[in-house]
């Protein structure tokens, strides 16, 4: 060995051998730590990364809570800087973009099941409550797909004049709300049923028909007219 050279560390080449192994096993298998300590190979170019992985996951509970983190919450572990805090915010986004356009939605509500190709990109990784209005025609065509709110603390509760806008905005014969549920839990609540029944006969009276109203929670999402809360 060269003179004043360092011999190899203990860690040396493992990076290069988590890279080869998720090559060719993808993430199969891996618990979360191990997942986040692959990503911040690419955020931190040097170095053990694995202790701080343990630490994301320990403060978050999860790989998912990582990724719904703030930038501002990143922050606050320590090891993570500006680039790692970035890095992470940055996936929850991407990933969103990525299903948006990789989704097999055609432009016409045929099932419910649609609905999700359609809206599912719009709540993902979303840290606060949204409320949409999907606008159709007498086909079932999607003409338009409207915000109603954000970031309140019960999205459902949008007043029923942004609804009715928002329909005859578009020309719509037929429109389907859709709302989620930070929590995690996708069930409606007695107020959720409620403000739905009393928008579907507002819009009935413009001559507009309240499709659906669905419910996301994480990967779940459950639709009010299949569940015949709908029916008049």
């Amino acid at each position: 060995m060269a003179a004043g050279k360092k011999p190899p560390g203990p860690h040396a080449g493992h990076r290069e051998r988590e890279k080869r192994q998720f090559l060719a096993n993808g993430l199969n298998g891996l618990p979360d730590h191990k997942v986040m300590e692959l990503v911040l190979f690419y955020a931190i170019p040097q170095g053990d990364v694995n202790p701080l992985a343990h630490r994301l996951v320990e403060q978050f509970g999860s790989l998912a809570g990582v990724l719904n983190a703030t930038y501002d919450q990143l922050l606050q572990v320590d090891g993570v800087g500006p680039s790692t805090a970035a890095l992470l915010h940055l996936i929850p986004a991407v990933s969103a973009r990525y299903m948006a356009q990789s989704a097999s939605f055609d432009g016409q509500i045929v099932n419910t099941w649609q609905y999700r190709e359609l809206l599912q990109p719009l709540f993902f990784g979303q840290r606060d409550e949204l409320a949409y209005l999907v606008c159709m025609d007498g086909k079932n065509k999607v003409l338009a797909t409207r915000k109603l709110g954000e970031g309140i603390a019960d999205a459902v509760r949008i007043t029923s004049r942004k609804v009715l806008e928002a329909a005859l905005a578009c020309n719509a014969t037929q429109v389907a709300l859709a709302h989620n549920h930070v929590s995690g839990v996708a069930l409606w609540s007695d107020a959720d049923v409620d403000t739905t029944l009393r928008l579907k006969r507002l819009l009935r009276e413009a001559g507009i028909e309240l499709a659906d109203h669905l419910i996301f929670a994480g990967d779940d999402m459950v639709s009010m007219a299949e569940s015949g809360l709908l029916r008049d």
